[in-house]
């Protein structure tokens, strides 16, 4: 049975498009199915592309609202879908404890770097900043920690030939669209193989 998946954004989602893709034609074909793209903000770039790949979007805007209020909302919402999986593709707001004890092991998120060293925002800054020569792009599950969560899978960057931050990015953004299509597929097929064992016991 397809996993059913909620792709959330703030903005371009490069992410959440290299996921649509492999869901319609890639390597997550026949794995799951997507059921909404969601965003806090109403005028994210990804919105638009995603509507030309015939995708249900949702939006519940953040700015205005008391923190307590949006999570309100936001977790309402994600109940009455109850999704398989959400995966946070460019999603910058942190999400409630209350959210996610609901969605354990259910929330899966990217990080631009080695989470054992680097956590929060700006990677490849920091990246650029120390002058790696590689760096670490690490795809885990979301805890109530700040990119503290158990780790599906790390892919190493090489950035040695970069001269500029936006060469970095562009570097890392090349094997995360790739690579987190590959970890998803592992974490759903192993999840559908689990159960089909209990069902056969």
């Amino acid at each position: 049975m397809k996993k059913k998946i909620i792709i959330m954004i703030s903005s371009r989602g490069s992410n959440m498009l290299a996921i649509v893709r492999n869901v319609q034609s890639g390597i997550l074909k026949d794995i799951c199915t997507i059921q909404s793209v969601f965003s806090n903000k109403p005028d994210a770039e990804g919105l638009q592309k995603t509507k030309s790949f015939g995708i249900k979007t949702k939006i519940i805007e953040s700015r205005g609202k008391k923190r307590k209020t949006y999570n309100t909302m936001l977790l309402d919402w994600l109940k009455q879908q109850n999704p398989d999986f959400i995966i946070l593709a460019g999603y910058m707001k942190i999400l409630s404890p209350k959210i996610i004890k609901e969605f354990q092991k259910m929330i899966i998120n990217i990080h631009p770097a080695d989470t054992s060293f680097h956590q929060g925002l700006h990677g490849y800054e920091w990246a650029f900043e120390n002058k790696l020569e590689r760096t670490i792009i690490t795809v885990h599950f979301v805890d109530k920690g700040l990119d503290t969560g158990s780790v599906i899978g790390k892919k190493e960057v090489n950035i040695s030939d970069c001269e500029t931050i936006e060469e970095v990015e562009q570097t890392g953004l090349k094997v995360e669209h790739r690579f987190y299509s590959e970890c998803l597929k592992e974490v759903f097929t192993a999840k559908t193989q689990r159960a089909e064992r209990k069902e056969q016991k």
